[in-house]
């Protein structure tokens, strides 16, 4: 197959065989690459924080992974967005992983169901948008998490005699 003048030639021997472009990548354009980056960055933050349970050694292992297949399956563009994708994964996710922990969850359950989780959002990451999407939802959810726990130390404030 040759590209020739926006037509994809399949048969170039055969004179006027020109088809246009079909394929879902190349009507879309970078923002649909950036997008697969940025999803799969984000479930790879998840699981890495799940699996570290560290803010930032999940971090550094999420944005190293999410780099690499960025250049592995694209540009400098799509490694940008791996990198963001990971940030937001990680970052967003540190909550629940310590909320999990602290209530009694164990690493390995927490980890396995983070990992399941990141699959799902892995493959969702494929469909146009969902990706940027699930880069904006950890976050936001994560940040949602923060704001309802409770307090440390509120129980032995309450038995303190004034």
């Amino acid at each position: 197959m040759i590209l020739q003048d926006g037509c994809l030639q399949c048969f170039p021997e055969v004179a006027g065989a020109q088809t246009p472009l079909s394929t879902l990548a190349l009507r879309m354009g970078d923002w649909y690459s950036i997008g697969i980056l940025v999803g799969l960055g984000a479930s790879i933050g998840l699981a890495s924080s799940g699996v570290l349970r560290r803010v930032l050694p999940a971090l550094v292992v999420a944005v190293a992974i999410s780099v690499g297949i960025g250049f592995a399956f694209g540009q400098w563009d799509e490694a940008v967005g791996g990198l963001v994708g990971a940030a937001c994964g990680s970052l967003g996710s540190a909550p629940l992983v310590a909320g999990a922990l602290r209530r009694g969850g164990t690493r390995g359950g927490t980890a396995a169901l983070l990992a399941l989780v990141s699959l799902i959002g892995a493959a969702l990451a494929f469909v146009p948008v969902v990706g940027y999407l699930e880069a904006l939802a950890v976050p936001l959810l994560g940040a949602r998490l923060r704001r309802r726990s409770p307090d440390r130390h509120a129980g032995l404030r309450s038995l303190a005699r004034d």
